[in-house]
């Protein structure tokens, strides 16, 4: 089985992740091949996106590769209005991504661990 990438996530407040976005805009700052590509701007908000039943969520993803919401949300006992609302908020951070296939939406687990950053 194809190992996945560790995604490195960094904690920093919101004036400073937008400072960063804008001296990268502006070209003023090129981010090192190391930085965090994932910015929170707490221990609490990543929690919530990490916790330990959406990190369950992408082990099932991983391991068992549903082929549906449904399934997924079968194989987890979560509702799949739960896990189609979860999915949609890890994709937004690039944990996962989903496939339509035929009259189904596949979910893909794009990261196998975390790295936190924080100072």
């Amino acid at each position: 089985m194809k190992r996945l990438p560790t995604i490195r996530i960094g904690i920093a407040s919101r004036k400073e992740i937008q400072e960063r976005t804008l001296a990268i805009a502006k070209g003023d700052y090129t981010p090192q091949k190391d930085e965090p590509k994932v910015w929170f701007t707490s221990m609490k908000s990543l929690a919530e996106v990490l916790s330990e039943d959406n990190r369950a969520l992408l082990r099932v993803i991983r391991e068992q590769h549903p082929e549906s919401i449904g399934e997924l949300a079968e194989l987890t006992g979560r509702a799949p209005s739960n896990v189609s609302r979860t999915l949609k908020t890890m994709s937004r951070y690039g944990f996962v991504t989903t496939e339509r296939v035929s009259r189904n939406v596949r979910p893909v687990a794009k990261v196998q661990d975390f790295e936190i950053r924080a100072a």
